[in-house]
């Protein structure tokens, strides 16, 4: 029975049920301590990204040596294509269902949140796209110079940064996770709007399966190796995905996960997972395609054309690379975007927030799963390259 609580699954499945009955039954007064408490558990998981990143990813880049700015370039490539063609996928899926939907959010029911009574913001050191960049800086210029004192100092930070992952981070989950989907019960969010939530749910829902079925199936073939041995360690992960909306949230949970997987290489591994965490949106990226679609059928009677949505996916694919891990941040990032190439207004982006909302922890849950399927092609890529290397 102890084992079975230590499980990090069970134990989100715990918050999750517990925090929506505890919303239910919660009066304002909970509320206003639940608030502050979700606020301090996300400072504090949000803090610990951009040390994830230089913990792992600077690192990683050292072992590869001379390939790693070819797998870095690799990883780019793949990352971007996966953006697109799920985009593409999700506009296909627009363009041939939109019409049928009558797309309505309902928000007249839903109980207005407190204000919170205590705050404490802990901002992180660095953002996390300089974390990114200062992390291939470092890494290669380690390279480059051949600073030995400095990458091993690197490895003995990495081991710090996964204590602070395995003693913070994956403690402290489940009561965020909790504390968020009280706060949905309260406000009676998951109740009043189930009819948008279903409505567009389901389309998006097959194609976010079609789309991660896609890209395993092409690890697998690619690789020679069976992707269940990457995906089936992602339920605590989709778990953490699914209460916290955030790819960079479920970071840690990932990497911990995917240690356990015997056809990832450790080097590869601790370089791809925590780099396309970050720069790997494809299940967002969907929902932006399908949303615009469908909102714009909605206000404006019509679909943007073809021609438009040629241009606007290559683009969206390269702003979803740059898009913070955060929830909602696809989206965000790609409002200008959507406006300048679609002719989509303020009223319509607005409606596209207030939906897009609805669909986060499904997309999040999307990207940081189809990560380990691009982790599996990086390494088999790898292992390639070593391949022809020794045979030369």
């Amino acid at each position: 029975m102890k084992k079975l609580l230590t499980n990090t699954t069970i134990r989100l499945i715990f918050a999750v049920i517990i925090g929506l009955l505890l919303g239910q039954l919660a009066g304002e007064g909970f509320i206003n301590v639940v608030l502050p408490v979700k606020h301090v558990l996300g400072q504090l998981i949000f803090f610990l990204i951009p040390l994830l990143i230089l913990g792992f990813i600077t690192p990683s880049i050292t072992r590869l040596k001379k390939n790693a700015s070819k797998l870095l370039t690799r990883a780019l490539i793949i990352a971007y294509l996966s953006c697109v063609g799920s985009a593409t996928l999700g506009a296909i899926a627009g363009y041939k269902t939109v019409s049928f939907l009558d797309i309505t959010p309902v928000t007249e029911t839903v109980k207005e949140i407190p204000e919170m009574i205590f705050r404490l913001d802990i901002p992180p050191v660095m953002s996390i796209l300089s974390a990114l960049v200062l992390a291939f800086m470092i890494g290669m210029a380690i390279i480059w110079q051949k600073a030995d004192r400095i990458e091993n100092a690197l490895y003995e930070f990495q081991g710090l940064v996964f204590i602070l992952i395995k003693k913070i981070l994956i403690p402290i989950l489940p009561f965020f996770v909790a504390a968020n989907f009280c706060v949905l019960g309260y406000e009676g969010a998951l109740a009043s709007r189930l009819p948008v939530f279903f409505i567009i749910l389901l389309v998006t829902l097959l194609c976010h399966i079609t789309w991660l079925t896609v890209l395993y199936s092409a690890a697998g073939i690619y690789s020679g190796k069976n992707p269940w041995q990457v995906l089936k360690y992602y339920g605590p992960v989709i778990l953490t995905a699914l209460g916290s909306q955030s790819s960079a949230a479920s970071l840690g949970v990932a990497i911990e996960e995917t240690k356990k997987s015997p056809v990832l290489r450790n080097d590869i591994r601790d370089f791809a997972i925590p780099l396309f965490g970050n720069i790997h949106f494809a299940g967002s990226i969907l929902d932006v395609v399908f949303l615009s679609i469908a909102v714009s059928q909605l206000l404006y009677g019509t679909v943007p054309g073809p021609e438009k949505m040629i241009l606007f996916i290559p683009l969206l694919g390269i702003f979803a690379i740059a898009a913070p891990g955060l929830p909602g941040g696809t989206l965000i990032t790609s409002l200008g975007l959507i406006h300048a190439v679609l002719g989509i207004d303020e009223a319509g982006t607005a409606l596209m927030i207030s939906i897009f909302a609805l669909l986060d922890s499904f997309g999040t849950s999307h990207n940081i799963t189809s990560d380990g399927a691009l982790s599996l092609i990086l390494s088999s890529y790898a292992d390639k390259q070593s391949q022809k290397e020794n045979q030369t």
